[in-house]
């Protein structure tokens, strides 16, 4: 598989959870990927257990007050950046970048006071891509990753 360089910061799709060209932060540093959730609930439907949650601030120029439902999650821990562990929330979606879909996880993260609500780890990084920390939104030229 070839490899696409990326930059410090991607422009990213997310198509099942209606995002498109959002803003992510790519962090080597970090493992899993994460994606800003102020409410998350776990909820039994119909006899099934389910999560729901909605994505992004607010504050956010993306932000549409939309609560996604999902029974592919679980619960996972995760040491946040200032080094202590927390448990999150894992669920598994759908990227687009550089006119390719994937699907890999996030989990769900108060990032409310870091500067963007994605960043995007190493386990999605890992086989797909090279990062060159002097490029930004190298995916954006890409058309498919723009619908």
């Amino acid at each position: 598989m070839k490899k696409h360089v990326i930059g410090r910061r991607e422009k990213i799709s997310l198509p099942e959870w209606d995002l498109f060209m959002i803003s992510a932060k790519v962090d080597t540093g970090a493992y899993t990927n994460a994606i800003h959730c102020e409410w998350m609930e776990e909820k039994v439907i119909d006899g099934e257990e389910v999560l729901e949650f909605k994505l992004l601030s607010p504050k956010h120029r993306l932000f549409k007050d939309t609560t996604f439902r999902t029974n592919r999650y679980s619960l996972k821990k995760v040491k946040n950046s200032f080094g202590g562990a927390e448990l999150r929330y894992k669920i598994t979606t759908k990227v687009v970048m550089f006119d390719e879909e994937f699907e890999t996880e996030f989990t769900l993260s108060d990032r409310s006071k870091m500067r963007n609500a994605i960043l995007l780890g190493r386990k999605m990084l890992k086989g797909r891509f090279i990062v060159d920390v002097d490029e930004t939104n190298l995916s954006k030229k890409s058309k498919a990753s723009q619908k």
